[in-house]
């Protein structure tokens, strides 16, 4: 089987699905790989090193669709609205699709891609679990944003981030707040934590806190509990409008105190919760930045403008959405390693092993033979269950 890798067409992505390095551990598997043209130069990544770990470098687009069995890639039609139409005339059926196919976002969308007859696999819906973590694509991408946020909010902060002893006198460190201690807000507290900066977080989970106090943060206890506080998966689970409030009243004063704010809260298939009101922005000191990696979802700040930086009362907001593709060397090899466990997963000795009864699978593939066939998607979008195949 041929695996293809087309170059990333959304305006300004940098990563690339698959680097040399996998090509080697993919061949183990009976596969082949095919590269676009200039796949993953933005990246880092040249057409020879491909070529040396024997790739075949195809001229354009089209000849990689009509050639590879299986395409990957990092944004697949369904989360690259802007041009990842053009690939489905490209596409046939029953070839592979895998990559971030923004599942819970467009029926119409996932419906298209249906229709198109390809079998395809959505990253975002790989299960939590201990199996599946080599394959976690979302928490790759995760680390990523929440290590270049810190560095992003570093440089637009008009602040030292470390206390620094000069014959000038001390500088104070600058105090940052993470909301949200997910894989992002987990990687946000180490970087900053190693530029100096005094940290705290806030996690509606209880949970978190042993995690936050074992980087050397503060965990932030605001003396409200939320229910539930997270889904089978391990995600957060969204709150009542009633608890929103009384978060966003506790937190007034904890944001004021900070000269940097991370807020990385959002709830799969839905709109981010806003955590930071206009009121508490205001109340921030001059020269203030937040970071809201919420931002495609809404925004956990309600100033938030998804894919903009704003000014407002001399606070910075930057509402920057697609923070992995800056640094598109590293997100694309950790990318590749996920996809690369992926592949090893679903092929066997160079075949298609579709075994529906392994949660890997089930719970990742999103079309086949013309249908959504997921049926946490179908269920999301009130879609009337498929009856199974022999059934009456």
């Amino acid at each position: 089987m041929i695996v293809g890798v087309p170059k990333e067409t959304y305006p300004g992505e940098r990563r690339v699905a698959l680097v040399p390095s996998v090509i080697p551990t993919l061949a183990k598997a009976g596969l082949q790989v095919a590269i676009e043209q200039g796949a993953g130069v933005s990246a880092g990544y040249p057409d020879a090193l491909y070529s040396e770990k024997g790739a075949k470098i195809l001229p354009n687009r089209a000849a990689l669709f009509a050639t590879a069995d299986i395409i990957t890639q990092v944004l697949c039609y369904g989360s690259n609205d802007s041009t990842g139409k053009a690939d489905l005339p490209l596409m046939r059926r029953d070839q592979l699709l895998i990559g971030f196919l923004r599942p819970l976002g467009s029926v119409e969308i996932i419906a298209e891609i249906a229709h198109a007859g390809v079998l395809s696999f959505a990253v975002e819906l790989m299960p939590r679990t201990t199996r599946a973590q080599s394959m976690d694509a979302l928490s790759s991408m995760a680390t990523a944003c929440g290590y270049k946020a810190v560095l992003v909010a570093s440089d637009v902060l008009p602040r030292f981030f470390p206390m620094l002893t000069t014959a000038a006198g001390t500088i104070t460190p600058a105090r940052v707040l993470i909301v949200g201690v997910g894989v992002a807000g987990l990687q946000a507290i180490a970087t900053a934590r190693r530029l100096g900066a005094v940290v705290s977080a806030y996690d509606l989970r209880p949970v978190a806190k042993e995690q936050v106090q074992s980087l050397g943060a503060r965990f932030v206890e605001l003396g409200i509990e939320a229910k539930d506080a997270q889904d089978a998966r391990g995600y957060a689970t969204a709150q009542g409008e009633d608890f929103y409030a009384r978060q966003r009243e506790a937190m007034k004063k904890v944001v004021a105190e900070n000269d940097v704010v991370i807020t990385t809260a959002s709830v799969p298939g839905k709109k981010a919760p806003v955590l930071i009101t206009a009121d508490m922005v205001r109340a921030m000191a001059p020269g203030s930045v937040i970071i809201d990696l919420a931002a495609e979802r809404g925004g956990n700040c309600e100033l938030t403008r998804s894919g903009e930086t704003i000014v407002e009362n001399g606070v910075t907001i930057i509402g920057e959405i697609n923070l992995a593709s800056t640094v598109p060397y590293h997100a694309s090899s950790l990318y590749a390693r996920n996809i690369a466990a992926f592949l090893q997963h679903l092929v066997k000795d160079g075949k298609l092993n579709l075994d529906m009864s392994d949660d890997i699978t089930r719970e990742t593939l999103l079309t086949q033979g013309g249908e959504i066939v997921n049926a946490r998607v179908r269920e999301f979008f009130s879609l009337p269950a498929l009856v199974a195949q022999g059934s009456a």
